[in-house]
Formats: structure tokens, C-alpha cells, sequence
């Protein structure tokens, strides 16, 4: 029986490129429908639009200004990924945990600049950590399921692009 779309699915069966098969092509509404010739440069993080990517580099003299896709996001506080972390180890462990969720993301960051944490927040016994991208989302979790093992599912919801990761352990 096929799994219907919007519904938890698990890690063993949603994890890396199955995943990228399930969603299918999905277009983030935050990214440019084509790209625009020429340089641009963010004015919040000051990356630079170059060859039809945002990255870090020195922008051209004179180059426009426009707000890269990520920068946008976190003005709109329209997260793309969610990474719920919740039960006993990981209350125990949140510090290790926050650390390991953030050196995954720095390290995605070094090659995806638009990839980035937006916020962490604590309710109770819960970790939540909000992301620009679903990639940066997914790879937390797998990160997270790697490193403590615990159970981890997905959501994707099709119609708002964006990614449900919950991770208890």
C-alpha cells in the first residue's frame, strides 16, 4: 500500500535519495523561478549572486542589491524545515544534541550558504530548531539518528514545501 503524501513516514524508508524520490520535484516558492544575469549581493549576510548560485565572495563594485532566498525567509519567520527533538535521553543531553545539530548545520553552511538554523527554541522537555532549507532539516535528523539512534520520522507537506522532522530518543 502506498504511503499518501503529508503523512509520517519513517527514517528507514524516507532517509537520503529515498526521500528525494518520494517529494518528487518540488520547488521552493523562496527561490527565483530563473536566474538573473549578472551580480547581486545580500544586504543582510552579504553573500553574492554569481553564477546563477549565492555564495561567499566579494561582490563587484557597483553590484545591485537583492535579499538572497534564506535572508528572506528568516525576515518572513517562514521556516521550510522543522526538527522536533523530544524524550528522556534527549532532555538529559540537549546541550551534546544542540551541538551536534549545529555543527551539521555549519558544516552544510560551508557549502549550501542558504542553508542555515533560523532559530532554536526549548518548550518543556522539547528541542525545536527551525530551518531555511528541508535539506538542513533532513540532515539534522539523520545526523541526530546517526550519532544516538532513538527513532526518527519524516512529513513532507507538498503544498506549503516544507519538511516535519521528529526525532525521539
Amino acid at each position: 500500500m502506498k504511503a499518501k503524501r503529508n503523512e509520517a513516514r519513517p527514517a528507514a524508508r524516507a532517509g537520503g535519495r529515498k526521500l528525494q524520490l518520494m517529494m518528487g520535484t518540488r520547488h521552493d516558492p523562496y527561490q527565483a523561478r530563473r536566474k538573473s544575469a549578472g551580480h547581486s549581493v545580500c544586504p543582510v549576510c552579504r553573500l553574492v549572486y554569481e553564477n546563477g548560485r549565492w555564495q561567499q565572495g566579494n561582490a563587484p563594485e557597483g553590484a545591485p542589491s537583492e535579499i538572497c532566498p534564506a535572508c528572506h525567509r528568516m525576515r518572513d519567520r517562514f521556516p521550510a524545515g522543522y526538527v522536533t527533538i523530544e524524550g528522556p535521553f534527549a532532555f538529559e543531553h540537549r546541550a551534546e544534541i544542540l551541538r551536534t545539530a549545529r555543527n551539521f548545520a555549519e558544516r552544510m553552511q560551508a557549502e549550501h550558504p542558504l542553508e542555515r538554523i533560523m532559530a532554536v527554541e526549548e518548550a518543556g522537555e522539547k528541542l525545536e530548531i527551525t530551518t531555511t532549507d528541508i535539506h538542513l532539516a533532513q540532515g539534522i535528523g539523520r545526523a541526530l539518528y546517526n550519532a544516538y539512534r532513538g527513532n526518527l520520522t519524516y512529513t513532507f507537506s507538498e503544498s506549503e514545501y516544507l519538511l516535519r522532522v521528529h526525532w525521539a530518543c
